[in-house]
């Protein structure tokens, strides 16, 4: 069974944050709460841990994973981002939106969407989320917490009962929504809303 811990949401315990520090730097997946919904998270440069991921959520190849970052530094060394996208970002982030971007070649490959050579990025605004991110020093290879019955799951009790055995720590972090973020494609410089999410839509229709 996964190792499972609970923290206050607004002011996580550092020996959890420690912990899952420690679980992404040896390879392990986790479950962490964000600002929109429950999210899987390994290390950016696991394979092995990536393809753990696929295999929950049995996604394929073209799927957009998504590099969670800290801020807006940590985001720019990772994507290609002109000066109009830029406004964009610092006007939206941190908040419950991920932004499609051309990478740069700090991605590994086998993140990246295999034709268009995009990565999915965003800052959340949660104190658990930004704690780990902390502890790391760089960003979290993420992808939300939805099975592939389109099951989304909520309690991190039902999550441990379900996902004990397939992923290495759950931080319960309380309730999070059921939305996840809104997505928008600023691969062009001209934001074009791809999936409309928790984060406010209107500055992008």
């Amino acid at each position: 069974m996964s190792e499972y811990y609970q923290v206050h949401p607004e002011n996580p315990q550092p020996r959890v944050i420690n912990q899952a520090v420690k679980v992404l730097l040896g390879g392990g997946v986790i479950v962490y709460p964000t600002d929109s919904t429950y999210a899987l998270g390994c290390h950016i440069g696991d394979k092995a841990a990536l393809d753990r991921i696929r295999r929950i959520r049995q996604l394929s190849s073209k799927h957009n994973f998504t590099l969670v970052c800290s801020d807006l530094s940590s985001l720019s060394s990772y994507a290609l981002v002109n000066n109009s996208a830029y406004r964009i970002l610092k006007a939206f982030t941190p908040g419950p939106y991920t932004f499609i971007l051309k990478a740069t070649p700090e991605v590994p490959r086998r993140l990246m969407h295999p034709k268009r050579k995009t990565i999915g990025l965003r800052v959340p605004d949660h104190p658990v989320a930004q704690a780990i991110l902390e502890g790391m020093g760089e960003p979290i290879m993420s992808t939300s917490l939805i099975l592939p019955d389109q099951d989304q799951l909520v309690d991190p009790y039902e999550m441990r009962m379900k996902l004990g055995k397939l992923v290495d720590l759950i931080i319960d972090g309380g309730a999070c929504g059921l939305e996840p973020t809104t997505m928008v494609d600023l691969v062009e410089g001209i934001p074009q809303l791809i999936r409309q999410g928790k984060g406010d839509p209107d500055p992008f229709l």
